[in-house]
């Protein structure tokens, strides 16, 4: 069994609406890939297990019988998984190959096993999920073997909303999440560095059931702006006085994403980041307004940046609002071009932010969308500078 496993019954309900959109579409099969865990959500929301470290996993999603799975594993392998073999639920047939995306002629034989295996089952017709991102020979194979179409946008629409098992357990990684700030507000101190402070939060998550994720952020003086950037930057050592915006965007049970950021500063925050803090905040509370389900994402959008723009700070060119779940952005993308419109039960991380040249101002929530918009922050992290 996996570390945090969703139950049988949420993996059957998933499938049920799959099928349903295969029937829709005239669908014999579904085929998805993925190398990573972070963004890598329809291999983990079809099978309950992720790809890691790089490696491949592709699926095969039947309409009328079990998944046909190709991983990382040894030439000849072909197999059904026995019965205890728990961490396969609903797969027929485990392909294996030592394939790597680092040696360009191994990740052929990833495609020679899927065809196969597609041919076996009487696969025609194909509903691929995101084509785009299929490794290129792959694609060009399925297009040329079989009667292709990209089923990507049916299978977003009931993957984005979430079903009452999805949401209890999006609440526990909120709580998971609030209490790696609580224990970096009690880390975080002159002397240790950026990488330090990651480190610390990534040991509190993985201790509290986290597996996967990141931990952004890089402290500079107050009058500088604390950005967020990855591990392979943060070598700086934190003096008195200096800020530091985290955001700790990691999966916690049933490997569900959410994501919070918050600044925190060692002594008193100067005047420029209060306020730059309640314009982001105040930016929040603007776009959770107009969330409401029937909402258009590119309407969202254009009322956020028309929001900015009247106060004299920059419209958004990045992505500050989005879906999440198995994945760590899926859609809805609060953006002009999204086409999914806002529903009930969706989940949005809101994270409006600027960057003046002084200060990066930024705040990041998790919501779940009511019949009537927003409901309570699922995050209970004060909204707030934490002057530590």
């Amino acid at each position: 069994m996996t570390i945090s496993p969703i139950t049988d019954s949420e993996l059957e309900r998933r499938w049920a609406l799959a099928r349903q959109v295969m029937e829709d579409h005239g669908l014999d099969a579904l085929v998805m890939h993925a190398r990573e865990d972070w963004i890598g959500g329809y291999v983990r929301w079809f099978t309950d297990v992720p790809a890691l470290n790089g490696y491949p996993r592709t699926v095969a999603f039947f309409r009328d019988r079990e998944m046909a799975v190709v991983e990382m594993g040894a030439f000849g392998t072909d197999r059904a998984p026995g019965a205890e073999e728990t961490a396969f639920r609903g797969v027929g047939r485990m392909l294996g190959t030592p394939s790597f995306h680092s040696i360009c002629y191994t990740v052929d034989y990833d495609t020679d096993l899927l065809i196969n295996a597609l041919n076996d089952a009487g696969a025609k017709r194909l509903g691929i999920l995101c084509p785009q991102a299929l490794p290129y020979g792959m694609m060009t194979a399925l297009k040329t073997c079989f009667d292709t179409v990209d089923a990507s946008d049916p299978i977003d629409r009931v993957k984005a909303i979430k079903s009452a098992e999805e949401i209890a357990l999006i609440r526990q990684t909120a709580a998971l999440q609030d209490q790696v700030f609580a224990e970096l507000c009690d880390f975080f101190r002159p002397g240790i560095t950026d990488r330090d402070v990651a480190a610390h939060a990534e040991t509190v998550g993985r201790r509290l059931g986290s597996d996967q994720g990141i931990l952004l952020g890089l402290s500079a003086p107050q009058g500088q702006p604390s950005r967020f950037m990855g591990r392979h930057f943060q070598t700086r050592e934190i003096g008195s006085g200096d800020h530091m915006s985290v955001l700790i965007e990691v999966n916690g049970p049933g490997g569900l994403y959410l994501e919070i950021a918050r600044t925190m500063v060692l002594g008193a925050a100067q005047d420029h980041l209060h306020v730059a803090f309640a314009n982001v905040k105040a930016a929040q509370d603007h776009t959770l307004s107009l969330m409401k389900p029937g909402a258009a994402p590119a309407d969202i959008a254009a009322a956020h940046d028309a929001w900015m723009q009247a106060r004299d700070l920059p419209p958004e060119i990045r992505l500050y609002a989005h879906g999440q779940g198995c994945e760590m952005v899926e859609r809805p993308l609060i953006r002009h071009d999204e086409t999914l419109p806002l529903a009930e039960n969706m989940c949005l991380a809101v994270h409006p932010g600027y960057d003046d040249g002084r200060v990066f101002a930024v705040i990041c929530d998790n919501y779940l969308i009511g019949p009537d918009g927003p409901g309570d922050c699922l995050h209970r992290t004060d909204k707030k500078l934490f002057e530590l």
